[in-house]
């Protein structure tokens, strides 16, 4: 069996993973398994964050943004996937156990301590997987050391094909010998080409993503004299009237002995991330942008904001790249004829929901769980068996994860307009809604309970069990 997987992201890089450790495993049969990750920009193992910078604001698909927080939720795909990768993840990175949310002027709000919200059952203390703050490259980094170079290929794909008749076909733009595949998983983003193989019966892009009218700026900075101001384990929220800040610790103490266990926050290191969120009405071009302008308008933005660490961020800093928020309309379906899209490519979520990267894993190990069902049952005696498994199988992955990813979609949408321009009474009227909420903790933590107590191997095994 051949499988052409476009992009070589996260999900593009998880979903390999995945069909290695699900499809070889007991199964003689898939001896044969032919799989290709094809990606247009060079994915070599020492290639810098910098490098991979490049391209228009919508387009990477390798890096987009320099933090990111992995949930519970998405954790448990990877321990499931490896534990090895699980503990280097959480070694690079930071592990969260409280949110605090504040106003602009240092007051705290409200917090969520992640015991309870990962607590399974009423009353009793959680020992499950907390939060993982950490760099998006250096998570791409561990899932990139364990692929091997000859299953990378740096092309550029210009066109899918989703062929009803045989193989799938995948064109790329230098007009090298097309491939042709049983199987096509497209990874490939937010942009995606494999998208465009769905629904081939207009030339122009049917679901185009669409621009938030918020964009993102951030980097990563000294810790140096702000310990009083970072309470260990956290990630902070700041909201204003004119946008939101955020900031934790990007990395824990080399010297900590606990820095990999995912279960307990380690002793923080000296970097701190941060990133700013505000309102722009059209979609900045990069090419056009003035980065030293940008810095000005960070300090202009936050200048009569209190809290201490957004005075050493806009005193210090300059700015170096913006991300815009671009999220997908609902596509009616994320298959055709064994075209199959994961992650941003099939539903591109917004960063107010923190769940964009955990949603991109559970839809890498459904797919894959559903697929390695349904090869065992095919009679792989006929041609397009594969091919049929696939469609099978992606029918079983978009009745399970559709609803979920539709539901966070929602929410995220109403949260991220708290990032929008306001005026002063919208402004405090959103303080107090905070301080309310404060008061009634089982309603906050009930949906991020929700979100975070979720495990898509156990839903999907009971589709399966139902399934015969």
């Amino acid at each position: 069996m051949k499988i052409a997987i476009i992009g070589g992201g996260i999900s593009g890089f998880t979903v390999y993973l995945e069909l290695k450790k699900h499809l070889l495993k007991g199964d003689d049969s898939a001896q044969d398994l032919d799989i290709k990750i094809y990606e247009a920009y060079d994915t070599g193992k020492d290639v810098t964050f910098e490098d991979r910078e490049q391209g228009p604001t919508y387009s990477s698909t390798l890096i987009v943004g320099g933090g990111l927080g992995i949930a519970p939720n998405g954790l448990r795909v990877l321990q499931r996937l490896d534990e090895k990768l699980l503990r280097e993840v959480t070694r690079d990175g930071y592990v969260i156990t409280r949110s605090n949310f504040k106003n602009k002027n240092g007051n705290l709000l409200m917090y969520i301590d992640s015991n309870e919200a990962t607590a399974r059952k009423s009353g009793e203390a959680s020992k499950d997987l907390n939060m993982v703050a950490c760099s998006r490259h250096s998570f791409w980094r561990s899932l990139r050391t364990r692929i091997p170079d000859e299953d990378i290929i740096t092309k550029r794909v210009s066109q899918v094909i989703a062929n009803p008749e045989g193989r799938n076909i995948v064109r790329f733009v230098d007009e090298s010998e097309p491939v042709e595949a049983d199987i096509v998983i497209g990874a490939d983003g937010v942009k995606s080409v494999a998208k465009r193989a769905l629904f081939p019966e207009v030339a122009e892009d049917r679901y185009p993503p669409h621009y938030e009218g918020l964009v993102g700026i951030g980097g990563f900075m000294p810790a140096t004299g702000l310990a009083e101001s970072v309470d260990k384990g956290s990630m902070n929220f700041i909201f204003g009237g004119n946008g939101f800040f955020g900031y934790f610790y990007s990395h824990s103490d080399p010297s900590d002995p606990n820095r990999d266990n995912p279960y307990l926050a380690s002793k923080p290191g000296e970097t701190l991330a941060w990133w700013s969120t505000y309102e722009i009405k059209e979609c900045p071009d990069r090419s056009t942008l003035d980065m030293d302008d940008v810095s000005r308008q960070l300090r202009e933005r936050h200048a009569q904001w209190k809290d201490p660490v957004i005075q050493q961020v806009i005193k210090s800093e300059r700015v170096t790249h913006m991300y815009p928020t671009w999220t997908s309309p609902p596509l009616p379906t994320w298959e055709r004829d064994g075209v199959v899209l994961l992650g941003d490519a099939a539903h591109a979520l917004p960063s107010t929901s923190g769940q964009g990267v955990s949603q991109a894993l559970e839809d890498c190990e459904s797919f894959v769980l559903f697929l390695a069902h349904q090869m065992k049952r095919a009679d792989l005696s006929k041609p397009d068996a594969e091919k049929q498994a696939a469609i099978k199988a992606a029918k079983q992955y978009m009745e399970l994860r559709k609803p979920r990813v539709t539901e966070i979609l929602e929410n995220a949408k109403k949260i991220q307009n708290s990032k929008r321009d306001m005026g002063v009474v919208r402004e405090y009227a959103m303080y107090t809604m905070f301080k309310l909420l404060s008061f009634f903790p089982n309603t906050v933590i009930k949906p991020t309970r929700k979100l975070y107590e979720y495990d898509v191997a156990e839903e999907a095994a009971q589709m399966i069990a139902s399934d015969g």
